[in-house]
């Protein structure tokens, strides 16, 4: 219908042009009525126009060149990521998460969307979601392991037998604690930056489990085989042959993805498990006795029993695994993992200590048949 249609359509309630007279008879009743008209047309016209632009838009988009289609399709990405620069985006569901992003599909909500800026992803920090506990677990216990080991590093040299050796030694712990630490929750925050940034990251996060291992070898086989330097040097190459490996496979891009989960656990509880080789040897030369009291057995236990649990839940990705939707946020299998590293590393601390102390008591004298 023409504008002058519509004007000439009566309203009801109003007079007809009908009813009114000539615009030379100047009836202000019919002349305020006119400009009623006029501006409703002026509206509904507006109105259309407005829409037929929208619809020629997305017809024109649809319409664009290649070329024309990805420069609109960056443009709302910036404005997607200037969105999650400012801190305004949401947590999503596990389903609509990008395949790189999707990693344990028994946790069904509260996982961060891609985000394209470190700054975002460190913001990210203080929210809460799927990796808030994954991220402050070992952000946490890195900070206490390098608080600890910078005290245990500026004790007084008479506090030791050989200062410089037994430093070095337990500085080597100290040292795979906090690159395991440190390597574990920055993957955890920027992981979600993007899939290159997340598989590097990965990469450091797995080589840190292996210097923790390889680490933690190096002060027990130094105070255990401290009167046997022979089988002491033997093992200390074998483990970080061994650790060497590990880091090696794992910077296969395989090795990151859920399917080689299980494969993933297996490799750094084989990696722990070669201390079984040594544990034995010292029992058999000291006997079982003295190596649970004076060679703090006991601990060493206690710290592979836990890592090796820790393992385990992470492999089979209990307890999400049995109340799906339930452990989203907190207490999920790749949290336990990370409480069970952090107390792992603690009680083997506690076990190396006990063990310096032993030795401190003893002196830097052996026994004629090689024994502590």
């Amino acid at each position: 219908m023409s504008p002058r249609e519509r004007a000439d359509t009566p309203i009801s309630g109003s007079p007809s042009t009908a009813q009114c007279p000539s615009h030379n008879a100047r009836v202000p009743e019919c002349d305020e009525e006119r400009r009623k008209n006029e501006e409703k047309d002026e509206v509904r016209e507006g109105k259309e126009k407005e829409e037929e632009d929208e619809r020629s838009s997305d017809e024109g988009f649809m319409g664009m060149t290649p070329l024309l289609q990805a420069h609109h399709a960056m443009e709302r990405m910036e404005e997607f990521v200037h969105k999650v620069w400012e801190g305004r985006w949401r947590v999503i569901p596990h389903d609509v998460l990008p395949d790189w992003l999707k990693d344990n599909d028994f946790l069904l909500h509260g996982h961060r969307p891609p985000m394209p800026s470190f700054r975002a992803c460190f913001k990210s920090i203080f929210r809460i979601h799927t990796e808030t506990g994954n991220i402050w677990t070992h952000l946490l216990g890195c900070l206490f392991f390098l608080c600890l080991g910078l005290m245990f590093m500026f004790r007084p040299n008479m506090s030791f037998v050989a200062p410089v050796q037994e430093k070095v030694v337990i500085g080597m712990f100290f040292l795979g604690a906090v690159l395991c630490l440190s390597f574990s929750w920055l993957f955890h925050t920027v992981y979600c930056h993007s899939e290159g940034v997340s598989r590097v990251f990965s990469k450091l996060d797995y080589s840190g489990i292996a210097f923790l291992i390889m680490g933690s070898f190096v002060p027990w086989l130094y105070y255990s085989f401290y009167c046997s330097p022979q089988p002491r040097f033997i093992y200390l190459i074998v483990v970080c042959i061994l650790g060497l490996a590990a880091i090696t496979v794992s910077q296969c891009d395989f090795f990151a993805t859920p399917q080689y989960r299980g494969v993933r656990a297996g490799v750094f509880v084989g990696l722990g498990l070669s201390g079984v080789v040594p544990t034995l040897h010292f029992v058999i030369s000291e006997g079982l006795i003295k190596a649970t009291t004076m060679g703090q057995m006991g601990w060493l236990l206690l710290m592979a029993t836990l890592y090796i649990t820790g393992a385990c839940l992470y492999a089979a990705r209990i307890p999400e695994r049995f109340f799906p939707g339930k452990c989203d946020i907190w207490f999920h299998s790749h949290q336990l993992f990370h409480i069970l590293v952090v107390a792992g590393a603690c009680v083997h601390f506690h076990g190396v200590s006990n063990l310096q102390e032993f030795r401190l008591k003893a002196g830097g004298g052996c026994t004629a048949d090689g024994t502590l």
